[in-house]
């Protein structure tokens, strides 16, 4: 048997964290070597195994990530952590998969120019079901997009900071792609007042933010006479984080370089 992946899971006290550590400990390809959480969480000190409700598993939440023991590190955090966490990667060689929606187009650049040294899975949704669903986007694209209005809905929990989704977003550009337009210029975010009918060549997007909603999307293609939906709805977050697994697994026999879950899942072709 291969040795097991040592990780290292960032934000170990948020939703995702807590999911990442339960998936971990039952994965009989992962050992969990490191948990920690912004400096003045109240956790810090707490047993990650029982914050993840899998009982005592004697490592402690840190507030800091002291030890180079690991090989991979997994980030749900925020932008400005995670790029923090990505360099402390890239400068002592360690893989890391990034699971946070939200950066800039400078940012994405400088998360490209890491990955030229480390290897890094940047997923803005780790479900296999969503990144399946990048795949039946495009087929629906080649076949219905140019006689179809196209349109994204997502909704996510009350506490979600960044809108649309990275998942929308994603799902944006996968039609974009494959239509050949430009999504930062046939984008349309939410609709109000009067103005001209709608153009066919635009990309509508609309978010919704309530309650405890974990994560739904919906592709809408709407020709004359019928239409097509595309959806992806989430029950729970144990789906991102034995995603986010398949993805270190992944890393781990990989060269320097970006990937996303599409390559982790072979989707590409």
């Amino acid at each position: 048997m291969t040795n097991k992946t040592r990780l290292a899971v960032a934000g170990a006290t948020g939703r995702m964290g807590r999911a990442i550590i339960a998936a971990a400990h039952h994965d009989e390809h992962c050992s969990l070597v490191a948990a920690f959480a912004r400096p003045g969480n109240s956790l810090v000190g707490s047993d990650a195994g029982e914050l993840a409700g899998v009982g005592k598993i004697n490592l402690e939440v840190s507030d800091q990530l002291l030890q180079d023991d690991f090989d991979l590190m997994i980030d749900f955090t925020g932008v400005e952590s995670s790029l923090a966490h990505l360099e402390y990667c890239r400068a002592r060689g360690k893989k890391i998969v990034i699971g946070t929606t939200g950066f800039s187009a400078a940012q994405l650049q400088s998360i490209q120019q890491a990955a030229e040294e480390v290897p890094v899975v940047l997923a803005p949704n780790t479900s296999v079901g969503v990144n399946l669903s990048f795949s039946l986007l495009r087929q629906a694209a080649r076949v219905l997009g140019n006689d179809a209005d196209i349109e994204i809905i997502e909704s996510h929990h009350r506490n979600k900071v960044d809108a649309p989704s990275g998942t929308a977003l994603r799902m944006g550009e996968v039609i974009a792609e494959t239509l050949n337009r430009d999504l930062a210029e046939c984008a349309v975010h939410g609709r109000e007042g009067h103005g001209e009918s709608r153009d066919r060549n635009t990309i509508g997007f609309s978010a919704i933010r309530a309650g405890d909603i974990i994560g739904e999307h919906t592709v809408l293609f709407a020709a004359e006479g019928e239409r097509i939906e595309i959806s992806h709805k989430a029950s729970n977050r144990s789906i991102y984080a034995s995603g986010a697994l398949r993805a270190a697994q992944f890393l781990m026999g990989q060269a320097p370089g970006l990937y996303d879950m599409e390559d982790v899942l072979g989707l590409r072709a």
